[in-house]
């Protein structure tokens, strides 16, 4: 089982990439990350973004980290994106995701993608104007898997989203959307699944579950997010919580009955700002942990942490 963490943890923290990738290594013991744009915005000058992403590249090397794939973050998601309602929004995503690609290739990644974008309401709620913005985010992401096979990535991610405004936001839509797709994509295209989004029961009701998702979608999933959750939030809490429900064992049997189980998942916890760095540190470690085990199935050391 390919298991790593999402970068989100360090934002506003450790943003030094000797002190994440220290962290990452020899506190967590892992050797996998999804690099995240919150730590390296795409729009900051290149002169002084290479020399960021080199040393973000040189960290994980240093200490034997492998970063799979870089992802959109949290500042990127309050965003319209790629479905904004002006055109000239939808060009700026456009350009934003372009420099986003050179970042990634300049760290390392082998993938980029996130959220593409949500329509506003008015746009929603107009069957023209949201048939619109579907076929309008068909050529950009088309346009952008170009951009991607020239920055030397492997891959284009979209992520699935518990909200209808967004695109792709059921199976049923993820896989029209890939079939929109085929021979129009210089690098493949492929789903990322957030199972905190995917069993968000408030839209998906009381009997979603993971079995419907990693069958409807199979082979066009390209990762994994894990996190702790009620179903009642797209909670992105760790482990121990005694709110949070997910069962991780029972999500490792269920990809590995999809067949699924070497696509890599990412564990990906959002702290508020404001909560005790220790704290985090105590639950993120605390969280890999849990994961390693009924995820891996690997046995792992308690770590103390001062």
């Amino acid at each position: 089982m390919n298991f790593g963490i999402n970068l989100s943890f360090a934002i506003k923290r450790w943003p030094e990439p000797p002190v994440w990738a220290k962290i990452v290594r020899e506190t967590l013991g892992l050797d996998l990350v999804q690099f995240t744009y919150d730590l390296l915005d795409p729009w900051w000058p290149e002169a002084v973004r290479r020399p960021m992403a080199a040393e973000v590249r040189k960290a994980a090397s240093d200490w034997g980290i492998q970063i799979e794939s870089a992802f959109s973050g949290l500042a990127n998601y309050c965003f319209d994106g790629l479905l904004h309602p002006d055109a000239n929004g939808r060009q700026a995503s456009l350009e934003w995701w372009k420099r986003a690609f050179d970042v990634a290739a300049e760290v390392g990644a082998k993938a980029s993608g996130g959220p593409v974008g949500g329509m506003s309401v008015a746009d929603a709620s107009d069957p023209k104007r949201r048939d619109e913005r579907y076929h309008s985010l068909l050529d950009a992401v088309a346009e952008l898997s170009q951009a991607a096979a020239a920055a030397g990535l492997e891959r284009l991610q979209v992520e699935c989203t518990p909200l209808a405004r967004e695109i792709p936001y059921t199976v049923e839509q993820g896989r029209k959307f890939m079939k929109d797709l085929e021979g129009r994509c210089k690098a493949p295209v492929k789903l990322l699944v957030d199972i905190g989004h995917a069993l968000y029961q408030p839209l998906y009701g009381p009997k979603t579950n993971m079995p419907e998702w990693l069958n409807g979608l199979g082979r066009s999933i390209g990762a994994f997010h894990l996190q702790n959750t009620d179903f009642q939030s797209d909670s992105h809490w760790g482990w121990p919580d005694k709110r949070g429900l997910f069962d991780v064992a029972g999500f490792a049997r269920d990809v590995r009955a999809a067949g699924l189980e070497d696509i890599p998942a990412f564990l990906e916890i959002i702290y508020p700002f404001e909560l005790a760095d220790d704290a985090v540190l105590r639950n993120i470690t605390s969280s890999v942990a849990h994961c390693r085990r009924e995820y891996c199935g690997e046995q792992t050391e308690k770590k103390q942490i001062a």
